[in-house]
């Protein structure tokens, strides 16, 4: 192996960005994980800090436990289900202990493009901006926490609140935020989506790729566990010449860990560290790039695993391969989120692992995390939106979730033209078990319960969650309703007082981490009821019991948008479509972190699951045409995908109340892996795009705009440059009024250099809908060609709700298929 890449060295954090240093975290359920969502203070320190009592969510969810550092408002409403309803911190008890503040808060300073290129001079001039407040070089020093002088220019810093006000007067620093926490948000995956489900073929994405052989993927998490087998580097060729990222070695991760598969990994603990009251330490975590929590091991197997065979696990056919989505890729971990309450990240952190993956020479970057925010405001996003402008101007793509704010409109995060947000499937494989009456009529639910089929057992309901009653749950089954409202026991404290099995009934938006070894199962409501029914008229002691769970693969099993998955219109600016795709990630099967209770090596897990199924699928594309751009390849994606699954039938949104899916739930719909290397037409965008947004959606300035590119003559577009001819795969227009709407979009030819389009077009019900020019026509000399559409309210004479319909440019061989969302607003700043 070669030298360089055997590297260890003692990791020396700089920072320049201000910002308070905000924190990012993760929660995974075995159903449905779910991207990093913000610590919530109003719900800690109650009497139910035992996190084994739950509403509307699994335990161990960041919120539950003591508390933890404030983070910047998020408005009242953030749709999180897995915390409960509106009035959950209102049932919580007792006023919480208040929250620690530290004398010192971390803040993040961004000033735009570096304008040198010598990382250490880059630094010195970020000593030189602290030093004008703290009047010293030592102090300035002592102060910061990170220099960002790689991927862009800015520091983080440990100030007092009146220090950073005054820097962020400086005429250098264009955006101050405050370190805020985020939270982190398979082998019948790829099967499902055609993604080389025929190994003979020579064919496909895969085999055309080499399987991804030579991409980078970068992924942004908890850490790795490096001996899992699906990061084996047999039969790997050397590393990719351009790669400059190191293998750090610290707590109980070494050189050796590292190989021609996991070819860097580092992490970043001084931002989120510097904003606890306690440190993190080697006893509750590893001060290393080794994954504590799992999160990081099963986003980067399900992004670029190699393949393994004969996986056995309770459920699968004999022989199963798990594999991920680039099984030839190489992995760089940089670990930026903490198994500390719930699982947590720093912004500072995750700007540092940003700035450096970009240096490193990733070609793709996988970010399952994000924040939640439905207030419009200058710092909207920033905290992933900001790096990942800078990483995709310079080419590479950034994959992130479209969040778990479930069913509930408006609930989608990471909402910025320039990241591919994707929401979450199923597949066809469903996790199902079975409860038996005494009649021996049988009710189906969701369980992974993996023991011995227990014997008829008494059931017991039980409607008061206030306290454990064991002479209730000894020797039973019980059998919660939980309305949200309620803080219903987890399966071990069932366990913990006798009880022999538990049934929750809940809506299908909400989960509870089922064990795999005890009898478990989750119902929906109307099946919960029909058991509540028959226990209730039974003439004698009603008695129940509960299966082995079992895998069902079927064309039967309709695959739906997760219940988690957040749903668009975005609330930052409603005519960007969020979220771009869906994809698999709920019941994947991935490597999980062996402990001293559970040995198994694999586990299901769902919702950030998506986002590593589509960054993998995007390092494939990149390989097979690595000019195309990153807005090219969320392109060919969007206009390629399904509303349909592979077995034809139309996709649906689950949720409280299911109903066909739209743009607003998948996107383009479900990602189509091989119809995307062949797009036909792409609508390309680049940083001027991304300017135009930056200015007409957040109100970026002349000044702003000059520092985020490094160009001191680029200015915001001209006033009358709307956002809605911004050139994305979509076209949405929230405020269709008495008069026509022209917005204008230009697509670039990369299929047959000869060929003509004609448009078809499924106008949303109501409205009038008109496409020009009726063709479009490409040859050699002409690669790209302009085309408006023209809408109007049609039959509507009131605000309506969006309606949703598609334009697609077809010339036979290819469909380029783009949604299309309007709504009226004959009244302004009314709904309806």
């Amino acid at each position: 192996m070669d030298p360089s890449f055997r590297l260890c060295f003692l990791a020396v954090a700089f920072g320049f960005v201000l910002i308070i240093n905000g924190k990012l975290s993760f929660a995974t359920s075995s159903y449905e994980a779910d991207p990093p969502q913000p610590f919530i203070p109003e719900r800690a320190g109650s009497e139910f800090d035992d996190p084994r009592f739950v509403a509307g969510g699994p335990a161990g969810d960041p919120g539950f436990g003591a508390g933890g550092p404030a983070m910047a408002p998020f408005g009242a409403d953030f749709g999180v289900p897995e915390f409960g309803g509106p009035d959950f911190a209102g049932m919580m008890g007792p006023v919480p202990e208040p929250l620690f503040v530290p004398e010192f808060p971390v803040y993040i300073f961004y000033l735009g493009e570096k304008k040198l290129d010598d990382p250490k001079l880059v630094t010195q001039s970020h000593l030189e901006i602290l030093k004008s407040v703290l009047g010293s070089e030592e102090a300035a020093e002592k102060s910061m926490v990170y220099s960002y002088h790689h991927g862009f220019s800015g520091f983080a810093a440990k100030l007092k609140p009146a220090e950073a006000e005054i820097l962020k007067n400086h005429p250098e620093v264009i955006i101050l935020l405050e370190n805020r926490k985020l939270v982190m948000q398979t082998t019948r995956t790829w099967d499902y989506l055609g993604l080389f489900s025929n190994p003979a073929s020579s064919k496909g994405l895969l085999p055309e790729t080499n399987m991804g052989s030579g991409a980078i993927i970068g992924v942004i998490d908890s850490g790795i566990y490096p001996e899992a087998g699906v990061f084996d580097d047999n039969g790997y060729g050397p590393i990719p010449k351009h790669w400059k990222g190191e293998c750090v070695c610290a707590d109980q991760f070494s050189a050796k860990d590292c190989n021609k598969k996991l070819i860097g990994a580092k992490y970043y603990i001084d931002g989120l560290n510097s904003d606890l009251q306690t440190s993190i330490n080697s006893t509750t975590e590893y001060l290393s790039p080794r994954d504590h929590n799992g999160h990081g091991t099963q986003v980067s197997s399900t992004v670029a695993g190699s393949s393994v065979s004969n996986v056995t696990f309770p459920g699968l056919t004999n022989g199963s391969i798990m594999r991920g989505a680039a099984p030839s890729a190489h992995i760089a971990m940089y670990k930026a989120c903490w198994d500390v309450e719930g699982g947590m990240c720093s912004v500072a952190d995750v700007w540092k692992a940003f700035d450096e993956a970009i240096n490193d020479g990733v070609d793709v970057l996988s970010v399952s995390i994000g924040g939640l925010s439905e207030i419009k405001s200058l710092d909207i996003e920033i905290d992933i939106a900001i790096p990942a402008l800078h990483a995709v101007n310079r080419g590479i793509p950034v994959v992130s979730p479209a969040g778990n704010g479930g069913s509930r409109s408006a609930s989608v995060i990471n909402v910025s033209p320039w990241i591919i947000t994707v929401a979450a499937t199923t597949l066809d494989r469903s996790l199902t078990a079975m409860v038996t009456l005494g009649n021996n009529k049988t009710l189906l639910g969701e369980s992974l319960y993996a023991g011995p089929e227990m014997d008829f057992t008494d059931v017991k309901f039980i409607d008061d969650h206030s306290s454990v009653d064991a002479s209730q749950m000894k020797g039973k089954v019980v059998m919660f309703f939980d309305t949200q409202k309620d803080v219903v026991p987890t399966p071990d404290i069932v366990k913990e007082n006798g009880g022999l099995g538990v049934i929750y009934v809940r809506n299908p938006i909400d989960r509870i981490d089922c064990p795999v070894n005890f009898p478990c199962i989750q119902l929906e409501i109307d099946v919960g009821s029909e058991l509540f029914f028959s226990t209730e008229t039974a003439s004698s002691t009603p008695k129940v019991k509960i299966s082995t769970y079992k895998t069902i693969i079927s064309e039967a099993v309709a695959t739906k948008v997760g219940k988690s998955s957040a749903r668009g219109p975005s609330a930052i600016s409603p005519a960007v479509l969020k979220p771009d795709i869906a994809a698999p990630g709920v019941t994947l099967l991935t490597p999980r972190i062996p402990t001293d209770e559970d040995t198994s090596e694999f586990a299901y897990s769902g919702t950030s699951m998506a986002t590593p199924v589509v960054a993998g699928i995007v390092a494939l594309l990149k390989r097979m045409h690595p000019t195309w751009s990153p807005a090219a390849i969320k392109s060919a994606i969007v206009t390629t995908a399904t509303k349909t699954d592979p077995h034809g039938e139309l996709l649906s949104a689950d949720g409280t109340n299911h109903k066909l899916a739209d743009a607003f739930d998948h996107g383009g719909g479900l990602v189509n892996p091989e119809k995307a290397t062949d797009p036909g037409l792409v609508y390309d965008m680049g940083i001027n795009d991304y300017i135009h947004y930056l200015c007409s959606e957040a109100l970026y300035t002349d000044k702003r705009v000059s520092a985020i590119t490094g160009n001191v003559t680029e200015k915001c577009p001209s006033s009358g440059s709307s956002i809605l001819n911004l050139n994305l795969p979509s076209i949405t227009i929230p405020n269709v009024k008495a008069g026509n709407v022209t917005v204008t979009r230009t697509v670039t030819n990369v299929g047959n250099v000869d060929s003509v389009y004609e448009p078809v077009l499924e106008a949303p019900q109501g409205f009038v809908v008109k496409v020009s020019p009726e063709k479009l026509v490409f040859n050699k000399g002409i690669s790209k060609a302009t085309f408006t559409v023209t809408v109007s309210s049609g039959s509507h004479r009131v605000n309506t709700a969006f309606f949703f319909g598609s334009l697609t440019w077809t010339d036979g061989a290819h469909n380029v298929t783009i949604p299309v969302s309007l709504r009226t607003r004959f009244i302004e700043n009314y709904f309806l």
